[in-house]
């Protein structure tokens, strides 16, 4: 079985697809994660490494064309990222939209990586805007675009006021009931 979680950056999705991998017995891969070493073995910040990619689109390449080789082998993933729904949409089974109020996904990240608000927040908005306009550039895909969301998404959660405990359990009983319900038990 193949899963995906998307959402723009802060909504939550590496916390609970390393989550449902763990709890699934699944693989994992991030998008993010990809993106974040390929940065760091340049030397560039993050949005350093967006601009970059802005210029050389064989990055995303890199990352994107690794999900279909993976999603290709039909074994059992959670895939994590901003563009793996769409690239993987013949071999996935199920995919979920975590979504958040920009506050609260700008103060998440704040957190997690011990920087000021501002500072975050700049960060962030121009590397998502960045990769929206790439997306679209490379392959056509809006990944804001409301009506291509609600035709691609299985289940979309809004985590702004909920706890992780509570995003994974709903993520992981709309997986095991989506199971249930394809294996016609």
């Amino acid at each position: 079985m193949i899963i995906s979680l998307a959402g723009l950056h802060g909504t939550g999705k590496s916390t609970i697809a390393r989550r449902l991998a763990e709890t699934l017995g699944y693989a994992y891969y991030s998008t993010g994660m990809a993106f974040r070493e390929l940065a760091k073995e340049r030397n560039l910040s993050l949005e350093e490494f967006s601009k970059t990619a802005e210029q050389d689109d064989t990055i995303d390449h890199q990352i994107d064309y690794k999900i279909v080789d993976l999603a290709k082998t039909k074994g059992n993933y959670v895939f994590e990222g901003q563009l793996p729904t769409y690239m993987i949409e013949e071999w996935r089974d199920y995919a979920i939209l975590l979504t958040c109020q920009e506050e609260v996904r700008i103060r998440r990240m704040m957190e997690r990586d011990g920087r000021d608000f501002e500072a975050q927040k700049q960060e962030t908005l121009v590397r998502e805007q960045s990769e929206q306009q790439r997306f679209i550039d490379i392959y056509q895909i809006d990944i804001m675009d409301p009506a291509r969301i609600l035709n691609t998404f299985n289940l979309i959660i809004d985590t702004t006021n909920l706890d992780v405990e509570t995003i994974f359990n709903m993520c992981l009983s709309a997986v095991q009931n989506w199971r249930v319900k394809e294996s016609g038990n």
